[in-house]
């Protein structure tokens, strides 16, 4: 007689079972976005900021703007330079979405307090006042 008992040292082939590998995957690709997004900083211009005694590091928070201004004048937002009506253009559209919209200012340290206050400006013509300025902390 034949004997169609699967035997006790047959052991079954493995399975791999994809939906748990998709949701692994998927898990690891929005962590690494997300992560992305805290560790982006405005660096892709050289600026120069000043330093300060009293000057520290605060956590970021998502969503904020960090306006980028060379010594020159020209005001860099996202990679992108624009001029003051776009800056109050895009000011004024992100302030209706958002109320209490933080905004970082990145001065070079050469920059002609004019270039400044014409930010500022824009700043407070579309209702925002959660400003803050960057600086580097003066090393003893």
């Amino acid at each position: 007689m034949i004997d169609l008992q699967p035997k006790e040292l047959q052991k079954p082939t493995p399975v791999i079972q994809i939906a748990p590998l998709i949701d692994i995957v998927f898990i690891t690709l929005v962590f690494f976005m997300t992560l992305s997004i805290f560790y982006q900083l405005e660096n892709e211009i050289s600026i120069n900021v000043p330093k300060a005694e009293q000057s520290s590091e605060v956590v970021r928070s998502p969503g904020e703007i960090i306006i980028n201004i060379n010594q020159d004048g020209i005001v860099t937002v996202n990679q992108r330079t624009l001029a003051k009506d776009e800056l109050v253009q895009m000011l004024s559209r992100i302030s209706s979405l958002y109320p209490n919209q933080p905004v970082i200012i990145r001065a070079d340290k050469k920059t002609h307090h004019e270039h400044v206050v014409d930010v500022l400006d824009a700043c407070a013509a579309t209702n925002i006042w959660n400003i803050a300025f960057a600086t580097l902390k003066e090393e003893k």
